[in-house]
């Protein structure tokens, strides 16, 4: 039974038009063509990433970033309240003013109080400005050499300059070995990303994130099994193109270089747009949705690789009216630019006529000295 399924879901008619089928990805005559089996590498791969990320964070980021003068400033934490705390943990850290009322009758604290030890707990939670900047280091270095090796695998390949080739003579198209350690490198960089979702810096569009990486894993995957992959390659080249910008301007903005900050952050702005929102989906997208339907019929893994083409789309419109909205803010000044997908640290007013009180009952020590955090920052 389980070889009929197995058999009827990689049915030729399904993943290929008609007269091509699986056959046609055997190696013959010193050919080579992908592997299903060959996606396994990944895994080692991403392992590898994983381990030579600690290593570069701790011999090369965290040194960069002291030279940058990246520092975090001190952190006023919380004083212990097991009242506030079993709430902030078991219902919500952002209580509202009823709840907070409600508290402050509970602990013998003030509203202000109550108010300023959750602005404080969420602080606490909250990544510090060092373990950005590293993992925005890790990210830039990665999405540089990308893309550059990417360059060099298509510089010399007629599909670069004429998208339609990526069609000539599908599926048979030998695998070369460049293209297979540009896939698996990328791959597995993805998946490492996957891996250490847990660990990283979560954004507001922490859900989009998560869509998008298993959307691309998704894609280079299945471009990969059935030898889509000139169109693979030009799509991961696409994608490299503006992201080692993003990573460069969140690292000038920890470092408190601000006119740098906002340069490569307008530069990566003006790429990403070209990139992601003209070349992919009126050049690439256009040459694996329209033009393959004036060579073959439809068939169902053409509908299914170019899904998951639009589900990226869709998240780079999603993500160019986030980034339009944050030039617009700092075009008119000399404004910091600030990710809208950031979570910011919350600041209390210098003002703050109760900021010295002591909290009652015992629960908490004295209140200390809030370091204002004025600067925006851009994740």
């Amino acid at each position: 039974m389980l070889s009929q399924l197995h058999e009827a879901i990689w049915a030729d008619w399904i993943w290929f038009p008609e007269g091509h089928g699986w056959a046609d990805l055997t190696d013959h005559d010193g050919k080579v063509y992908p592997k299903t089996q060959d996606l396994w590498a990944t895994i080692p791969i991403a392992i590898c990433f994983i381990v030579c990320r600690q290593i570069f964070e701790r011999t090369v980021a965290t040194p960069l970033a002291s030279l940058l003068g990246v520092s975090d400033k001190q952190q006023v934490h919380a004083p212990p309240n097991p009242v506030l705390e079993s709430y902030f943990c078991s219902t919500s850290k952002h209580p509202t003013q009823s709840s907070v009322e409600s508290l402050s009758k509970q602990t013998g604290c003030s509203v202000r109080q109550v108010q300023r030890w959750f602005r404080r707990r969420r602080n606490q939670d909250r990544p510090s400005k060092l373990k950005k900047f590293r993992e925005a280091s890790w990210r830039f270095t990665f999405y540089l050499l990308a893309f550059f090796a990417g360059l060099a695998v298509l510089v010399d390949k007629p599909w670069l300059y004429d998208m339609k080739m990526m069609w000539e003579d599908f599926p048979k198209m030998p695998l070369l070995p460049s293209q297979y350690w540009y896939y698996m490198i990328e791959l597995g960089f993805y998946l490492s990303l996957v891996f250490s979702v847990a660990s990283d810096v979560k954004r507001k569009d922490f859900k989009e994130q998560i869509i998008h990486h298993v959307a691309t894993i998704s894609l280079i995957s299945f471009s990969w099994l059935v030898n889509y992959i000139r169109a693979g390659t030009l799509i991961m080249l696409v994608h490299d193109a503006s992201d080692y910008l993003m990573e460069s301007a969140k690292m000038f903005n920890y470092a408190g270089w601000r006119k740098t900050c906002n340069c490569m952050f307008t530069l990566f702005a003006a790429v990403f747009i070209v990139s992601r929102l003209v070349v992919l989906p009126f050049w690439i997208i256009y040459t694996t949705w329209v033009y393959p339907l004036t060579l073959y019929p439809p068939f169902l893994g053409f509908y299914f690789f170019n899904g998951l083409m639009f589900v990226l789309q869709i998240l780079h419109i999603f993500w160019a009216a986030l980034i339009l909205r944050m030039v617009v803010k700092f075009l008119p000044g000399n404004h910091i630019v600030e990710d809208e997908r950031s979570d910011k640290e919350e600041t209390e007013s210098e003002d703050d006529d109760e900021h010295k009180e002591k909290f009652k009952n015992g629960y908490v020590q004295n209140g200390h000295t809030l370091l204002n955090n004025n600067h925006s920052k851009t994740e």
